[in-house]
């Protein structure tokens, strides 16, 4: 309990000022990073008929060395994505989960990709955003 009362004695406006500021800035680079990726991806991508080729003229090291930072970073936007749907977190949990199975190559992510859009909430918002874009909406199977 001690390093309770350590903690609200360290506590300053300051630190609280710069908690509150990194919040708000990484609240708005993921919303700004899921409606990009949302708004670019083909409107087919959650088909069964969608064929993925990743950078596919480019070298094999510089290939592979990006499909790597790619899993890695769609892992990160999982584990973030979980976080921010906990109760009492605020955020976009659930379109955070999705944009990080969408950086992922995995066998089996379909299943769960299609879960995660057919949310009509999730697929509402999406095209909502897709459609201020002028993008056609998602097209699912």
């Amino acid at each position: 309990m001690e390093w309770f009362s350590h903690f609200w004695e360290s506590l300053t406006w300051d630190k609280i000022a710069l908690g509150v500021g990194l919040f708000i800035l990484s609240f708005s680079i993921s919303i700004g990073a899921i409606a990009f990726v949302m708004v670019k991806i083909p409107e087919n991508y959650f088909s069964s008929h969608y064929e993925r080729d990743f950078l596919p003229n480019s070298p094999f090291f510089v290939r592979w060395g990006a499909v790597i930072l790619k899993n890695l970073l769609g892992v990160i936007l999982i584990i973030i994505g979980i976080i921010l749907s906990l109760p009492g977190v605020p955020g976009q949990g659930l379109l955070t989960i999705l944009l990080g199975l969408i950086m992922l190559d995995i066998p089996g992510k379909r299943p769960l990709e299609a879960k995660i859009i057919q949310r009509p909430t999730i697929l509402n918002t999406i095209n909502n955003l897709r459609a201020k874009y002028n993008k056609p909406p998602l097209v699912l199977d």
